[in-house]
């Protein structure tokens, strides 16, 4: 069974950092494309960084793009989202997911999500 565990949300100013992990327990997991969704209160979720399998090709949203970083360690099963320069629009809970597509095909093609960790970015 699945199973993906986010940390290391939390409080932070603007213009802070915030590093995200998550754990999957997926035997497969080499072979998976990674993302990070997030979702605002009132609003829809919405994507924000994914990382395909090897070479690793990385896809980011245009309101993140220059500021987040998604990455990877295949070994641990772990994937991260390092999170800079944040802005108060960026508060929300934040999910990683899992796609069986090589590489980022879009949205809909992720599944097994996470409960989710919740960013606030203070101004």
């Amino acid at each position: 069974q699945v199973q993906l565990v986010e940390s290391g949300g939390g409080l932070v100013q603007a213009g802070g950092s915030l590093r995200l992990s998550c754990a999957a327990s997926v035997r497969t997991f080499s072979l998976l494309t990674m993302g990070w969704f997030r979702q605002a209160p009132g609003k829809e979720r919405e994507f924000v960084a994914a990382i395909s399998r090897d070479p690793e090709i990385t896809n980011y949203a245009g309101s993140v793009k220059g500021r987040f970083t998604i990455t990877r360690d295949n070994v641990k099963s772990m994937v991260y989202l390092q999170m800079d320069n944040l802005k108060s629009e960026d508060t929300a809970v934040y999910s990683c997911a899992l796609s069986a597509d090589p590489y980022y095909t879009g949205s809909a093609s992720f599944g097994a999500w996470g409960q989710g960790t919740q960013v606030t970015v203070s101004s």
